[in-house]
């Protein structure tokens, strides 16, 4: 698994887990949604993600959105 396989699985496993939240503990988790959102968008125009390189010390070879 590329590490741009990985970030796809944990944005979309944190998205569902959010609307699951929002759905039924609080609605303001949906603030979590946002700031998943929020988070991908900037790392598509920056290449930075906090997780990304969580995901590279754990050993996990890079790809071609994060090198």
């Amino acid at each position: 698994m590329t590490l741009d396989n990985a970030m796809f699985a944990f944005a979309g496993t944190m998205v569902l887990l959010s609307v699951v939240l929002t759905t039924f503990v609080s609605p303001l988790f949906v603030w979590f949604t946002v700031f998943i959102g929020a988070n991908l968008l900037q790392s598509a125009f920056t290449g930075f993600c906090p997780v990304a390189r969580i995901f590279k010390m754990f050993g996990i070879k890079g790809g071609c959105a994060f090198k």
